[in-house]
């Protein structure tokens, strides 16, 4: 069955330019797509690939190599010049989310190996995409590591294995695709700024927009020959299209007065390092190839700044995405370059400070016969480039997150003045991990038994990779009674896996006191910018948050467990505080949540961090409750952190005493920061 054709998608234009720039261009290093679910983002990827050109090939070699161009190191090589030659499509390899190591990069081949005595590689998931797309769903779901070496080899080219006795190099020239879903958690800034481009995609909110979405999608259904045969004619344009772009990619030249444009654009938005120039540039000289254009202009800067510089603008999980399209402007000036500049003409980029700048009165244009389809179409004709005025772009500033609605007063209390309390800029906190180790998905908090990390000792022969020395270790005692001549007799009872310790995300559930207590003397704004930084620990250890919240009379589940730390900040910057201090209530609470979610999800361990002074005043008893629940918290066995926000020169232990209780640590509030940690007292060790 034929796939939902390219052209025939609606309102997803910055996402297929983005998509066409960078297979025109591998180099300009993969794209990333962030967007909410139900949008189309997997549909379009996947229908890529059908208009991507057919490929010659080296025929039998595994790794794809060009006849006109053969890698001279590929394993399979040397090729000969008058070696035969096959045509195959473009390929869209897909790597799941829970794919290993060994799977991506390539591995020993067991079957030569233990077989014939031979090394010998079996290539990866890498080798397969060789000149074509590798398409990660949910990427920021996948293991740091894995997407560490996926990014290394789209910028490289290159796949190098060196492990289990095989040393190989060969070509990888893959156009990297990641998608995501916000929602469930953001990738850390430093491989946001690996991938090359970047686009956020959402819904459209114009009813005739979102009807022909429906439309298609159903009449695809229906007949989907008849629907594609529909769009034959634009996707066969389309391809024509992006062939022509590759042919004349080499020929589009970046002058001068271009590079100064993207360095004073890239210097402007104060991004960091110098991969955003390096982006912007072959992004640039893509989008001009694209456009049928042999020079560099200023559109084709402003479009790739567009997709280049978002995501580099990041500097916490917290920041909002999105690029000051005003300032772009004003960066890029009105000036075009001139083939014969006057001798006394300003330099490029004095203009930078115009506040008029930005409109560009005459864009160049190509000829209407380009366009790829008389219906909305993924890629548009070059008369209407892929810039979306629509309120909806991703690259206009997100609307300021609605405040979260205060609790009503219970019944039972009587009702009380609350206020919100401002938090400071976060810091970099210090690592709280669970004892012992577990074996939860790969993380960076506690220790683990992990399918990566450092070899630790052998098991019998699983889902791990396999432990060679162990392997010929277990097998040598049998040899003389398996009749061995020149090579080791193996039975399948010897094979061994490797067993890799490295450490793993946890559930951190943060009960925060919100009473008035915690009001004195702007504690809550301590309270708060503290939180906030274990929320970025938490981001960065890849952990699911849950935060719940207890002041009046009782307490809640403000957020439930959840990968988007950013939902857990917008909650804790709009917390209320004032009234009374249920901590029983609240250390109940947290015992529900974590119970319910030990049952979801067994194999991930919690932590518990309660942020509170250790005060007790809801109700009759208050304080001999909450020291009851504390007593009864060691018999759940989950590990708990105290963070005692007593201030003030008399205290009165109340926290201390509570964390003693509950057999949890207890972290004095101003200790909760690393670096105030160098000469009081050391990390603590799993035991």
């Amino acid at each position: 069955m034929p796939g939902f054709p390219f052209s025939a998608i609606v309102a997803a234009d910055d996402m297929a330019l983005a998509l066409v720039l960078t297979t025109v261009a591998p180099e300009v290093g993969g794209v990333l797509v962030r967007g909410e679910k139900g949008t189309a983002k997997s549909t379009m990827v996947r229908a890529l690939a059908e208009v991507l050109p057919d490929q010659r090939i080296v025929a039998d070699c595994r790794f794809g190599c060009d006849p006109a161009h053969p890698d001279p190191t590929c394993p399979d090589g040397p090729h000969r010049a008058d070696a035969a030659t096959s045509t195959r499509p473009a390929r869209l390899v897909e790597l799941p989310v829970g794919a290993t190591e060994d799977r991506v990069i390539g591995s020993l081949d067991l079957s030569r190996a233990l077989g014939a005595g031979e090394t010998a590689f079996e290539p990866g998931l890498l080798a397969g995409a060789h000149r074509g797309i590798l398409y990660v769903d949910e990427v920021n779901l996948l293991h740091d590591h894995l997407v560490d070496l996926l990014l290394d080899a789209a910028a490289m080219g290159r796949n190098t294995v060196e492990r289990d006795g095989v040393s190989i190099s060969h070509a990888a020239r893959i156009v990297l695709v990641g998608t995501m879903n916000p929602e469930e958690g953001e990738l850390r800034p430093q491989l946001l700024d690996r991938f090359g481009l970047t686009v956020e995609v959402a819904a459209s909110r114009e009813p005739a927009e979102r009807v022909e979405v429906v439309r298609r999608r159903l009449a695809f259904d229906a007949d989907p020959d008849g629907f594609a045969a529909t769009y034959a004619a634009p996707q066969g344009d389309l391809r024509d299209r992006i062939r022509s772009a590759q042919a004349t990619l080499p020929s589009v030249a970046l002058s001068e007065w271009a590079l100064t444009k993207i360095a004073t654009v890239c210097a402007g938005f104060d991004v960091d390092g110098m991969r955003a120039d390096l982006v912007t540039a072959r992004a640039a000289r893509a989008h001009a190839a694209w456009q049928g254009r042999t020079e560099v202009t200023r559109e084709d800067i402003r479009v790739a700044a567009r997709l280049a510089l978002p995501h580099r603008r990041r500097r916490n999980p917290f920041d909002a995405p999105g690029l000051d399209e005003d300032l772009l402007d004003a960066l890029l000036g009105e000036d075009e370059p001139d083939s014969d500049p006057e001798p006394d003409a300003p330099p490029p980029g004095d203009r930078a400070d115009d506040p008029d700048a930005g409109v560009d009165d005459d864009p160049e244009s190509s000829d209407p016969a380009d366009t790829t389809s008389p219906p909305p179409a993924g890629p548009d004709s070059p008369d209407a480039p892929f810039t979306p005025e629509s309120p909806d772009s991703p690259d206009s500033p997100e609307p300021a997150a609605e405040p979260v609605a205060e609790p009503e007063p219970s019944r039972a209390e009587a009702p009380v003045t609350a206020t919100v309390a401002a938090a400071y800029e976060p810091y970099r906190a210090r690592r709280l991990q669970v004892r012992g180790v577990g074996e939860g998905e790969a993380g960076r908090r506690s220790r683990a038994i992990t399918s990566w990390g450092r070899t630790v000792g052998a098991a019998p022969i699983g889902a791990g990779r396999l432990h060679l020395p162990a392997t010929i270790t277990a097998a040598a005692p049998h040899q003389g009674r398996r009749g061995r001549t020149d090579r080791v007799v193996l039975h399948a009872d010897d094979l061994r896996h490797r067993v890799t310790q490295g450490r793993e995300a946890n559930l951190v559930l943060l009960a925060v006191d919100a009473s008035g207590s915690m009001g004195a003397r702007q504690r809550m704004s301590d309270v708060k910018t503290a939180v906030l930084s274990l929320l970025v620990d938490a981001y960065q250890r890849r952990d699911r948050v849950g935060v719940v919240t207890f002041r009046g009379d009782g307490a809640s589940l403000a957020l439930p467990p959840t990968s988007s730390v950013e939902a857990a900040a917008r909650c804790l910057t709009d917390l209320p505080h004032g009234g009374r201090t249920p901590l029983a209530e609240g250390l109940r609470t947290a015992a529900r949540v974590l119970e319910l979610e030990r049952i979801r999800d067994p194999r991930r361990r919690p932590l518990l961090v309660l942020v509170t002074d250790g005060r007790a005043t809801s109700g009759a008893d208050a304080l001999v409750r909450a020291r009851f629940v504390a007593d009864r918290w060691r018999a759940t066995g989950v590990d708990a952190v105290v963070v005692d926000c007593e201030a003030g020169r008399f205290r009165m232990g109340l926290a201390a005493d509570l964390a003693h209780r509950m057999g949890a640590e207890h972290v004095p509030l101003g200790e909760v920061a690393a670096a105030s940690l160098v000469s009081v007292i050391r990390e603590r060790r799993a035991a």
